[in-house]
């Protein structure tokens, strides 16, 4: 995993932030933690990266470039706005590839389960290459005001930057924040950039999501290359299916290019009715 970077700012204000630490383990998270979906649950972005840091410390300590070349999140139940424990242990041991799992814990019950595969670095710069074009740069789009269309903490809390969308299901944009990911710790570029990525399925939507629902069950991350802050860049696409499955698929970008792709199911429901006053 890439060395973490001091991302505390050094002046005499602190920065806000998505979690505190409360335990060696344990976090609290903020109000700019909270999800777009219900003010009472968290926004799975920032915690996907929370859990990227806490695979980072379990590793910390250990020589030699391992690399994060896919982490898989998968949701297992509702993700309360309340102090959460994490979780990391070693599934398959080695000193070329290894796999890690990584629990987080709410009230005592599973919420998350992630597996981590790192890689061993290795110099395959001479052939490195990729059939993917850079987007457009951050400065160059116009600002998109996300809160305009989504509740919740998190989304007011980031900077969105959106080309115009040309259809339903399609959207390019980058996405950065302003905001540490836990209170007074260095953070690496890896997780800070995974903290962003779940934003992708709402920044293409198909339908209204105040008439449809569409969470996302899971976030898989390929990467053939480290990241890069502080964007981070996503070509999505969204596509409903007729029997009530999505599919929100993104190309993965930082400024300097393509780095990875990202895959979130969606169960997609009609919004419930209001009982008419």
């Amino acid at each position: 995993m890439p060395e973490e970077t001091d991302t505390v700012s050094t002046g005499a204000a602190a920065r806000e932030s998505y979690y505190e630490r409360t335990g060696e383990h344990r976090y609290k998270p903020t109000a700019h933690a909270g999800g777009a979906w219900s003010a009472d649950e968290q926004h799975f972005s920032p915690l996907a990266g929370l859990v990227a840091h806490a695979v980072d410390r379990h590793v910390a300590d250990r020589p030699g470039g391992m690399l994060l070349g896919r982490i898989s999140y998968d949701i297992l139940g509702r993700i309360a706005l309340d102090e959460c424990e994490i979780t990391v242990e070693t599934v398959r041991p080695g000193r070329t590839i290894e796999l890690l799992e990584a629990t987080v814990f709410i009230g005592g019950r599973a919420v998350v389960r992630a597996r981590a595969w790192l890689l061993a670095s290795l110099d395959s710069s001479s052939v490195a290459d990729s059939p993917v074009s850079p987007l457009p740069a951050p400065d160059t789009l116009p600002k998109w005001e996300m809160g305009a269309a989504w509740n919740g903490g998190y989304v007011s809390s980031i900077d969105v930057r959106r080309t115009p969308p040309t259809r339903r299901g399609r959207g390019t944009a980058w996405i950065s924040s302003p905001l540490d990911l836990v209170a007074g710790e260095a953070i690496s570029p890896l997780a800070s950039y995974l903290a962003l990525v779940d934003t992708a399925n709402g920044i293409a939507v198909q339908q209204d999501p105040t008439a449809w629902m569409f969470p996302n069950l899971d976030l898989t991350v390929h990467l053939h290359r480290q990241p890069e802050g502080p964007w981070t860049g996503l070509d999505t696409t969204v596509t409903f299916g007729p029997t009530g499955q999505g599919l929100t698929s993104s190309v993965l970008h930082d400024v300097h290019g393509p780095v990875g792709q990202a895959e979130q199911i969606l169960t997609v429901r009609p919004q419930p009715r209001r009982p008419q006053e």
